[in-house]
């Protein structure tokens, strides 16, 4: 074919090289910039800030990229964190299309919405409450300080093994006033969200399909993919990411 367009092929594979160099040295010369900018602004800026400092440089890339060369490639993040962190958490019930009834227990993160854990089991319990937390304090990238979880006064959150469980590691319980659900609204408003967009979509036919779509819902469209109005229409990622 490269014979037939009067192409050498030792010339177009020099031409590849040379522009796959051109690629390699541009985007070392970016990952520079990224560095020097971080450091000099004392580890503080996430990665959309990073985009506007870039974009002042004439270094023009889409958010994701930039997330890319800072969190996976550079490793770099912001090192602002919040001193209080606020989770909130509740029961909610689903049934299969056979009519069997199963509940999620969620934990959210009052900062950003997202959701830091759900899990769904046949049986109401403290010890579904106690998983859900363990699950969550799993996923952080390390030890909270001062956490505070808020719930409603359901004899899950109430137990001798929850509260005693929340104690050992650390976490603060603040409960909603006796029959005030409001109090605890944005669960409330995440249930409705995974109940309308997801589960009243299809016919779940047992468990482990409903299982799976709900941690395919809550960790990857929620809290990546979806915009969320307390956010200003970002995704709870993008937020956290600011």
């Amino acid at each position: 074919m490269l014979e037939k367009c009067n192409v050498y092929p030792n010339a177009y594979y020099n031409f590849l090289k040379n522009r796959k160099a051109k690629y390699h040295s541009e985007k070392q010369h970016i990952l520079a910039q990224i560095e020097e900018i971080y450091h000099s602004h004392n580890g503080i800026d996430g990665y959309r800030k990073m985009k506007i400092y870039l974009f002042r440089r004439k270094i023009k890339l889409s958010p994701l990229t930039v997330h890319k060369y800072m969190n996976t490639e550079l490793q770099l993040r912001s090192v602002v964190r919040r001193k209080n962190t606020k989770w909130a958490t509740d029961f909610t019930y689903l049934y299969l299309s056979d009519g069997s009834l199963h509940y999620n227990c969620s934990i959210i993160d009052l900062y950003d919405r997202s959701v830091v854990a759900s899990l769904t089991d046949s049986k109401m319990t403290a010890s579904l409450a106690i998983r859900t937390l363990k699950d969550a304090l799993r996923r952080q990238p390390k030890k909270l300080s001062g956490l505070i979880l808020h719930s409603d006064q359901g004899a899950q959150f109430t137990s001798h093994e929850f509260t005693s469980f929340c104690n050992s590691v650390g976490v603060i319980q603040s409960m909603s006033r006796a029959a005030s659900p409001y109090d605890n609204s944005p669960m409330e408003r995440f249930f409705n969200a995974l109940k309308t967009e997801l589960i009243y979509l299809y016919n779940f036919h047992s468990k482990e399909q409903l299982y799976k779509a709900i941690d395919d819902f809550v960790y990857v469209f929620y809290n990546h993919v979806r915009p969320h109005s307390f956010n200003d229409n970002l995704t709870p990622f993008q937020k956290r990411s600011l």
